[in-house]
């Protein structure tokens, strides 16, 4: 079993109004048992859609995997699909019934027992995974040597269906081979570019290993993953790719192993032992929630303050009114004095500071949107930048900028020997 294909069935992620964080979530823990995703399906609650969808899935992948679309009531159309797809019936399963209803009772819900009944008519020839957080069991149906398993849509239902008993049944059934990723992030050189100078390293990789170029802002991730029996085997493999890759792209290259920028700078943080503070304007609090989005943040991370109002950079933070006043609040010079503020206000090694326009209207000062003046200031020195983004909206702009800041926070620190 090599390839899976996902379904998403309902017409509220058509819609737009519910993401499909589902399909990130199964095709991550696919990869890690060696199981590629080979494609993502999302579809209404329509019974020939589904019938279809499944058919085309099947000549795609050996595995496939539906959420969403399963209902308490009795004109649950996924369901019906399942069973007119497998030429099957649907009756009820006694092994379901009574988990459901020893659900219901541990949660005082017994009075609503026979309205959640049909959740435990299932079709007769499937292998039911029962649900612990939820009412929707999970169905496995097999289509000759390959099989699918049909999920409930709720995320926190589907994450242990998935971790406890899908892929503990699919690593114990078959012989998986295992799948190893490496991340190398490289910044300071266009993909294009980047594409050029790496050409014959990359043609040069071994047959079981893939490269992957993932753009996040300025930075390029380089996704390695290697594919083999031996799970230590395709680490060396990867350890030995990336270290020829140094002599190309060194001075570019800034992590070898984490993926996220924030989970970067956290180890560059603890094996510097430093400490780091944020003010905040025009990123409204996103350069804290990165921050200490990292466990074990308190090691590093002081406080931060979002200094939105113009009169609170100068209250909280000691900017100069006649700074404001000369320079306008959206300027290089009072980031640096934000920026200072904060390292004095929550006594840091590192501060960092935001000012700018997100949009959509354009800032008080009449400066353009997409406008943005940022300092990182470490110890006593400070390095002031600006942007500007234009095209960016006002949620891409707070995710973009407070990236950057991140990043090039990893840059200065990398090159930084004290």
């Amino acid at each position: 079993m090599e390839n899976a294909v996902l379904i998403t069935i309902g017409d509220e992620i058509l819609s737009g109004n519910t993401v499909d964080t589902n399909s990130n979530f199964i095709a991550t823990e696919l990869k890690n048992i060696g199981i590629k995703v080979s494609q993502i399906f999302t579809i209404s609650d329509e019974i020939d859609i589904i019938k279809n969808t499944l058919n085309s899935a099947f000549e795609i992948g050996d595995l496939v995997i539906t959420t969403g679309g399963l209902g308490p009531t009795r004109d649950d159309k996924t369901k019906k699909a399942l069973a007119e797809f497998f030429d099957d019936e649907i009756a009820l399963d006694e092994v379901t019934f009574e988990h459901l209803k020893a659900y219901m009772e541990k949660r005082g819900r017994i009075e609503i027992l026979e309205r959640n009944r049909e959740q435990a008519f299932v079709p007769t020839k499937s292998t039911v995974f029962q649900n612990h957080f939820g009412t929707a069991p999970c169905m496995m149906m097999q289509n000759g040597n390959k099989l699918s398993f049909s999920l409930p849509g709720v995320p926190y239902e589907v994450k242990p269906l998935i971790k406890d008993q899908i892929v503990p049944y699919l690593k114990e059934k078959f012989n998986l081979n295992y799948i190893s990723t490496r991340i190398v992030s490289v910044v300071g050189i266009p993909e294009s570019i980047l594409a050029d100078k790496i050409e014959e390293w990359e043609l040069a990789l071994p047959e079981n290993m893939a490269l992957s170029y993932l753009p996040v802002g300025t930075r390029v991730k380089l996704r390695l993953t290697a594919t083999g029996e031996n799970e230590q085997f395709l680490q060396i493999q990867l350890e030995n790719q990336i270290h020829k890759l140094f002599p190309i792209i060194g001075e570019n290259i800034i992590a070898t192993s984490e993926d996220k920028i924030e989970k970067i700078l956290a180890e560059i943080l603890n094996e510097k032992e430093m400490t780091i503070s944020t003010a905040e304007s025009c990123t409204g609090g996103e350069l804290a929630k990165l921050l200490t989005s990292n466990s074990g943040s308190s090691k590093y991370f002081i406080g931060g303050i979002v200094a939105y109002a113009t009169e609170k950079k100068v209250d909280i933070l000691n900017v100069s009114e006649g700074t404001i006043e000369r320079f306008t609040v959206v300027s290089e010079e009072v980031a640096r004095e934000m920026a200072e503020g904060c390292q004095n206000l929550f006594k840091t090694d590192i501060s960092l500071s935001t000012t700018g326009v997100a949009g959509p209207g354009k800032g008080e000062d009449g400066k353009d949107v997409g406008t943005v003046y940022y300092t990182i200031r470490v110890n006593n020195k400070s390095e002031t930048f600006k942007l500007y983004l234009p095209h960016l909206d006002r949620p891409d702009f707070v995710s973009f900028v407070s990236q950057k800041i991140i990043q090039d926070l990893v840059g200065i620190l990398i090159g930084n020997n004290s």
